[in-house]
């Protein structure tokens, strides 16, 4: 299993009071899998993105990543640079930086050099169908574009899994489409273990396992 989780949970405190919001949660999830983990808002599945995604750490249970055990003690930042890519609702695109740059922003803290930095970003944009678009800045972008560009980001530093928080959620239905068919030929022919969360059913349908979630709790 690439990612296994026992009895995961967590707890926020807020003014005092505990506020529970995953408890117990067993999961297991192959390499190369595309999973959906799916329920309504407040249900836990953003807590549970952030835990997988190593922005967090459970208040109780266990969570293993390649065999690795992810707890206070893991340097988060370091599983997150080498393991993980992230694609989020608002695409999060630095506005300043041309599509390529911002694709590159991710190989900079790996110590990549220039030159290799912007092969890659090139590579990346010409996969992602935006070879034409490399020097563009994200407001002369459209919506499905902008996400293309994310996308090629999240992949910059060959992650094992990419995490997409309603990767659909800001865009119009045929955007939405090209962007859940660009993640499934990712999957598909690059083998990386894909992780969406979203509401929606239509997009959930599209893995090849749903993990509903409600209360806190996988249902």
């Amino acid at each position: 299993m690439l990612i296994r989780t026992e009895n995961l949970s967590k707890t926020y405190q807020l003014d005092g009071i505990a506020v529970p919001a995953l408890a117990e949660i067993n999961l297991n999830i192959a390499e190369g899998e595309f999973i959906s983990i799916m329920g309504p808002s407040g249900c836990g599945k953003s807590t549970l993105m952030h835990l997988l995604g190593c922005l967090d750490t459970p208040t109780e249970g266990s969570y293993w990543l390649g065999g690795e055990l992810i707890d206070r003690r893991a340097n988060l930042p370091k599983i997150r640079r080498e393991k993980i890519g992230f694609v989020f609702q608002t695409f999060n695109l630095l506005p300043r930086l041309s599509a390529i740059v911002n694709v590159e922003v991710p190989m900079v803290y790996c110590g990549i050099k220039p030159k290799q930095r912007r092969q890659r970003s090139s590579e990346l944009l010409n996969l992602v169908g935006l070879s034409n678009r490399v020097n563009h800045l994200p407001n002369q972008l459209s919506g499905g574009e902008r996400q293309r560009v994310a996308i090629a980001r999240a992949l910059a530093n060959e992650p094992q899994i990419i995490l997409a928080d309603e990767p659909t959620g800001n865009l119009d239905s045929r955007s939405g489409e090209d962007i859940l068919k660009l993640l499934e030929k990712l999957n598909r022919e690059n083998k990386v273990t894909l992780i969406i969360v979203t509401h929606d059913e239509k997009v959930a349908g599209r893995a090849g396992r749903i993990v509903r979630m409600l209360d806190g709790r996988i249902v």
